[in-house]
């Protein structure tokens, strides 16, 4: 199978039907590895002590919350260029994950920066822009939602 023939709904779909469960079962593992290695293998850093353990899911989240943003646009460009029909579901599917990745984010941080600075907030430009990017998720689920009209809600969207 060419890797121009998962362009197709219908062939991506078994693919995805095929593949899923054992990815799952996979990613079910290694999440419950790495968490223990994380929390309970790794040692206190000298300044921060225990607190740098919300680092490891801070960090993560962070770029997770990034990325979607980057699939989201990606997927919007195909949306509005080639009108493939899975560029628009998949944007319309990274925009709850990514909004949950920016909220980990948010809520990591602030439980970080209490100990560390003193305070649950500051306006950083690093801190402001992941809470404008959770804005802007909101924002676009939102939007696919007023729109009754599936094509005209991602063709806005995607813009």
């Amino acid at each position: 199978m060419a890797l121009l023939d998962l362009a197709n709904p219908t062939r991506f779909l078994a693919l995805v039907a095929r593949v899923l469960p054992w990815l799952a079962a996979a990613t079910a593992i290694l999440l419950a590895f790495a968490g223990y290695l994380a929390f309970f293998a790794s040692p206190d850093d000298y300044q921060q002590g225990g607190t740098v353990r919300i680092m490891y899911v801070h960090v993560p989240a962070a770029w997770l919350s990034l990325f979607c943003y980057a699939v989201m646009a990606a997927a919007s460009l195909g949306t509005l260029v080639w009108r493939h029909p899975l560029a628009d579901v998949s944007a319309k599917a990274a925009a709850p994950i990514g909004a949950a990745f920016t909220f980990i984010c948010l809520a990591t941080g602030s439980l970080w920066g209490r100990p560390m600075w003193g305070t649950w907030w500051i306006w950083d430009a690093r801190l402001t822009s992941e809470l404008v990017l959770l804005i802007m998720y909101l924002g676009l689920m939102a939007l696919w939602r007023s729109v009754d009209d599936p094509g005209r809600a991602g063709r806005a969207a995607a813009v």
